[in-house]
């Protein structure tokens, strides 16, 4: 059920490859070491520095040491999120990634209210209604729950359905387990090694996870929360066995949706989309970097 979906989330993936293989060709990192000159020049600068400022005891610089290695990562790994510890990034420059981070060093945990904020704004972001309107555009497209029927007042009640499908899902593995079993939500990018392994990387994801201490284990909160997230919406709002009139059929009976077997496919569907979602989390500084390369090459190579 749902391979629409799927097949959407596979759409925008695969379209990005391209840009994703040739941002692993030209991009690679090249490490360099600083020449004679290079190392003179900055010992002397040093030195000079060193010189003019009065030396400070061993404590303090090793405490000055590891402010600065503290700065240095949290730039590194915390964006500009409106949460501490979260970013501000958008796949695609539209889907909200808040809860993506660069690099693998340790961040401060979430605290649950943290936690509870950063999902409602990713949840709640302008762009999820036309994406939730796509989505149930394609389960119309489809007839998914076919008891739901065909036409606006349809379309209007599956578009509802998909709307509090990702809330509860959202809010299930991001604020509710991960808060009840104290696990990190965010997801941190490798960017390490080639695309396969990255790839395998990302997809793993789904069963492993940090917990707030920062030690990998097993992401309860992904595969219970998700699970659920489908039991409740299922056994709550999505469709009973009705009669539907056709042109075909004016009495036709459509058997509930309401069923363990329904549980199951809303569960795998979803933890599918979640799997091809995080690859791009993955990918997506390759694809930005190759894109905005492109954009800014674009007005030279016009003249």
């Amino acid at each position: 059920m749902k391979v629409g979906r799927n097949v959407a989330v596979w759409l925008a993936f695969t379209s990005a490859l391209p840009l994703l293989s040739l941002a692993q060709q030209n991009d690679a990192p090249v490490p360099s070491s600083p020449t004679a000159a290079q190392t003179q020049a900055a010992d002397s600068n040093t030195n000079k520095q060193n010189s003019s400022a009065k030396p400070p005891s061993n404590a303090s610089a090793q405490q000055a040491d590891k402010d600065n290695k503290d700065k240095k990562d949290s730039i590194q790994e915390v964006g500009e999120g409106k949460v501490a510890g979260t970013s501000n990034d958008r796949l695609f420059y539209a889907l909200p990634n808040f809860l993506t981070l660069q690099g693998t060093q340790k961040v401060p945990p979430l605290s649950t209210k943290d936690k509870f904020k950063v999902v409602a704004l990713s949840t709640f972001d302008y762009f999820e209604y036309p994406w939730w309107g796509g989505l149930a555009a394609i389960d119309q497209a489809e007839n998914n729950e076919p008891g739901y029927g065909q036409g606006w007042v349809a379309y209007a009640k599956r578009y509802g359905s998909t709307a509090a499908d990702s809330m509860i899902e959202n809010f299930m593995v991001g604020a509710v387990f991960a808060s009840a079993l104290h696990q990190d939500p965010r997801f941190y990018q490798s960017g390490k090694g080639g695309f396969w392994k990255r790839t395998g990387y990302a997809v793993t994801r789904i069963v492993v996870t940090r917990n707030d201490s920062a030690k990998r284990q097993f992401n309860y909160s992904e595969v219970f929360g998700s699970a659920t997230a489908a039991a409740v919406s299922v056994y709550s709002y999505h469709p009973r066995s009705t009669f539907l009139s056709t042109p075909t059929n004016p009495h036709l009976y459509v058997p509930s949706d309401r069923t363990l077997s329904h549980v199951a496919s809303t569960w795998s569907t979803q933890l599918t989309l979640d799997s091809i979602t995080i690859m791009l989390k993955e990918f997506w500084p390759d694809i930005h970097k190759k894109m905005s390369r492109k954009q800014k090459s674009a007005p030279e190579g016009s003249h």
